[in-house]
């Protein structure tokens, strides 16, 4: 699996300097951008079978936002992968998802025993994003609503809905639940999930096995 993250989403009658689709010309702000709402988008994609999920958070981006947003993608996909015995997933080392964040192991970890399935994580590094699969996703999404007003959550949601790759189209959920930034981990509730890792000898930040509890 691949997965990654892009800029959030202004929802708004913003100009975003594309070419509609329409023979109207459509009238968008270019000042006084007091946008309604936010949205985060988080990408999921199966690089073997080419499918796509999008999740689009309305409160902030945290360790238990990415986690959760894995959770929901595998609610909706687990008899698809029953006969695995490893999920690799591909993923930036950003802040909140990085080997090193306490929060995030923790999650992962449960994560890991919920789909009783081992999981090994393998980072990109810095300044390397843009060789992750899901990073060409996000690529095809903008060009798909190029020069559209995502001027409600409804219509953003369709409009990702209705993308196509790879001949697919993505399933699309909206993550409500509000998150609390600056959770973590210390002293022997730390040590405890790192038990549950094997870090390579070689890259034991860019590289994580993590088993089953």
């Amino acid at each position: 699996m691949s997965i990654g993250t892009k800029a959030k989403i202004s929802i708004g009658e913003f100009s975003r300097n594309g070419k509609c689709r329409t023979n109207k010309e459509i009238k968008a702000l270019d000042h006084d951008m007091q946008s309604q709402a936010k949205l985060i988008p988080f990408g999921i994609l199966d690089v073997v079978t080419g499918l796509v999920t999008f999740i689009f958070g309305t409160s902030v981006e945290t360790s238990d936002f990415y986690v959760d947003c894995l959770i929901l993608w595998w609610k909706g996909n687990k008899q698809r992968y029953e006969h695995i015995t490893e999920l690799v997933i591909n993923l930036d080392n950003g802040p909140d998802l990085a080997s090193n964040r306490t929060q995030f192991i923790k999650r992962m970890v449960e994560f890991t025993d919920h789909i009783e399935c081992r999981v090994r994580l393998i980072y990109y590094p810095p300044y390397h994003s843009k060789y992750n699969p899901i990073e060409r996703v996000w690529g095809i999404l903008e060009v798909h609503w190029n020069g559209t007003l995502l001027d409600s959550v409804e219509k953003t949601l369709k409009w990702a809905a209705s993308m196509i790759w790879k001949g697919l189209t993505p399933t699309v959920y909206l993550l409500s639940k509000t998150y609390q930034k600056g959770v973590s981990l210390v002293g022997q509730e730390k040590k405890r999930y790192e038990l549950y890792l094997d870090r390579s000898s070689n890259l034991p930040k860019w590289d994580v096995v993590i088993e089953p509890i």
